[in-house]
């Protein structure tokens, strides 16, 4: 509303004008398009999970509507790290994306079946550290113990000479 206000009163003669002058102004604003290389730059990273990766390729893939079955189970191959389910799709590739997602449901399952059991091994060694506990606390005494203090500082001078 700012860049129509400071227009001069007069400025726009038609609405032909009108519409150029505000595609000019707002062409910066306009969403861009995404084309199928943008499927291609989707990249899963170290120690995401292929679930994860999975549903930020779908989000990109939804804003390229036009692209092929192919060319999605390509990108998506692509843009896999070198786990379980890459080699999976290295020694038999599927070429349709509806079959890989039906693939990488399987090892999605996996992995959370492997997840789950990781963190449940993980309650249970903490469960057994609390319960028996292998080492004593160590008791700290050094502050409690006054500084060392000689006892006696006088001697009594040796009689017997020294040979």
């Amino acid at each position: 509303m700012t860049w129509f206000n400071q227009l001069p009163a007069g400025a726009i003669g038609s609405f032909q004008e009108f519409r150029s002058l505000f595609l000019h102004q707002f062409a910066s604003s306009r969403k861009l398009r995404k084309t199928e290389l943008s499927l291609f730059a989707v990249r899963q990273k170290d120690n995401e999970p292929l679930k994860e990766y999975l549903q930020r390729f779908n989000a990109v893939a939804l804003e390229v509507p036009s692209t092929t079955q192919e060319v999605k189970a390509s990108a998506f191959s692509q843009g896999l790290l070198d786990g379980d389910f890459f080699k999976s799709l290295a020694k038999k590739p599927i070429f349709k994306f509806d079959a890989l997602l039906a693939r990488a449901a399987k090892y999605i399952n996996m992995e959370d079946a492997q997840e789950a059991k990781k963190e449940s091994r993980g309650e249970k060694r903490k469960e057994v550290k609390e319960e028996t506990p292998f080492k004593k606390p160590r008791i700290d005494t050094r502050d409690k113990k006054p500084p060392f203090q000689r006892v006696n500082d006088v001697y009594t001078p040796l009689t017997v000479p020294i040979t």
